[in-house]
């Protein structure tokens, strides 16, 4: 088998037992991305080759220490990076580098592992699609005219591609699962405080959005989540790391004895385009065939206040973190219209507006909690739509309902997202087109090991990433075209 298509847990065992050099991995991760990401736009901001196989080679002699050692990979433009462009998809910063890493990046460079590079992320993280005006359009390995999703869309078509091995994410609205059901891998959102952020900014009502794992397989999930996991003495509410991995090697063979909800569309709340439910039933018979009961659920809480909760915390949040940027008139004129909106809404809200949805979201939270006394995890679609065409801003309208909002057609991940519970993106198979699709696990929160030993059976049984990889041919126009696809 090539290295490319080896796992970051096949990797790591070849190099810790000396039948495979870092080098050997750094050449074969080079090569497919100068073969394939022209084509695919996924990973940006590429160190220099000569200097990355001197790092490799170094690695090739040393005794193997940590988790990641030799292990290629490019860290979401989302995260300061020392030394390399780090820009939030954003013009107002495409040429900043910075001066230390966030606290992500320096545990996975301790953990061993040598960062190539940056992956695509729409600007500033919000859509999910993988667009910027300052790398352009990234586009799906399965179809190279349609969009990988976001705001993780160039890690998950990196890793779909078989670019890189493993890769992080951010999920605040579906940014670690959206981007994993288009490209056929998994995506990982841990229960909100077990992988901390870093200190400096606003750490106590920011609790929405959080870091976390990418790949093509659960073990490699839980060998990432154990690198980056783990409580930030400077940051409030943190949960203790595990090791994932070892309990995730142990999953049982079956899943005699579980029960899960289906919520399905939440009663018709969130519209779906017609396939993704029977592709979602496909992986509930699967989870049925290894032994759970699966439970039909009805909408445990009214949708459309989880919306308005939802918007209000969000525009609250993106107008107290980019207050200084939208009081310059210059900065404001740069900002894609997307982000415009989320802090034009915040700046208009009031105290009571901000303490009502509050209230609501712990509402929801204490009705979560005792649905979880009856099962040990529900299902959900991860996305409501396939992927759709990469010179799409987003999608307008589901079966004939229009969407209000650039985000709207991502409703359905809202209710993990409000609350800080674990999801986890597992792959369903194809639709009628060709294209990819997930559905979420998700388990109550503090249930992380226990999600990802469901998955990893799931996985087991499945095999999707593996046994159904992208055929990437030269189609649908060259990544630089979106720019003025996607336009300024």
């Amino acid at each position: 088998m090539q290295i490319n298509e080896l796992s970051a847990q096949e990797i790591a065992t070849a190099i810790a037992g000396r039948n495979l050099r870092p080098s050997e991995v750094m050449a074969a991760c080079l090569d497919r991305i100068a073969a394939v990401n022209p084509a695919i736009n996924a990973v940006v901001s590429l160190r220099d080759r000569d200097a990355l196989m001197a790092e490799a080679r170094a690695l090739d002699d040393a005794p193997p220490n940590g988790a990641l050692f030799g292990l290629p990979v490019a860290i979401k433009d989302l995260a300061p990076t020392k030394g390399i462009r780090t820009t939030w998809g954003s013009p107002i910063h495409a040429g900043h580098v910075p001066a230390a890493d966030a606290l992500m990046v320096a545990r996975i460079k301790a953990a061993g592992a040598i960062v190539i590079g940056k992956t695509n992320t729409p600007e500033w993280g919000h859509g999910s699609h993988t667009f910027n005006p300052v790398f352009g359009a990234t586009r799906n390995p399965y179809d190279l005219a349609r969009t990988p999703g976001g705001s993780s869309g160039g890690a998950a078509a990196a890793l779909a591609a078989r670019m890189l091995p493993l890769a992080d994410g951010s999920d605040m609205m579906g940014s670690l699962r959206n981007p994993a059901a288009f490209c056929n891998v998994y995506g990982f959102r841990p229960s909100w405080g077990l992988v901390p952020g870093d200190a400096g900014g606003e750490s106590f009502l920011s609790t929405m959005a959080t870091e976390g794992p990418m790949a093509r397989s659960v073990q490699d999930l839980a060998r990432l989540l154990g690198v980056i996991s783990g409580p930030n003495p400077q940051m409030p509410f943190g949960l203790p790391a595990r090791d994932f991995l070892t309990e995730v090697e142990a999953a049982p063979a079956d899943l005699r004895g579980k029960r899960i909800a289906w919520l399905g569309d939440w009663d018709g709340a969130y519209p779906c385009e017609p396939g993704i439910l029977e592709a979602c039933a496909g992986g509930l018979d699967v989870l049925r065939g290894l032994g759970a009961e699966v439970v039909p659920l009805a909408a445990p809480y009214p949708a459309e206040k989880l919306w308005q909760t939802w918007i209000t915390l969000r525009a609250m949040l993106n107008y107290g973190a980019k207050k200084l940027l939208w009081d310059d008139p210059a900065k404001r004129a740069l900002l894609k219209p997307e982000s415009a909106w989320e802090i034009s809404t915040g700046a208009s809200l009031s105290a009571e507006a901000v303490y009502e949805a509050s209230t609501i979201r712990s509402k929801w939270y204490a009705r979560a909690h005792r649905l979880f006394q009856g099962y040990d995890a529900w299902v959900m679609p991860t996305a409501q739509v396939w992927p759709f065409a990469v010179g799409e801003r987003w999608p307008q309208a589901i079966n004939g309902r229009a969407m209000d909002s650039y985000h709207r057609w991502m409703e359905v991940v809202v209710p993990v997202s409000l609350i800080g519970l674990p999801a986890l993106n597992v792959p369903v198979g194809f639709g009628a087109s060709g294209l990819p699709m997930g559905m979420q696990i998700i388990g109550a929160h503090g249930q992380d090991a226990a999600v990802l030993a469901m998955g990893e059976t799931y996985h087991r049984a499945t095999l999707w990433p593996q046994k159904h990889p992208p055929v990437i041919a030269p189609a649908g126009g060259h990544p630089d075209e979106a720019r003025s696809e996607q336009g300024r």
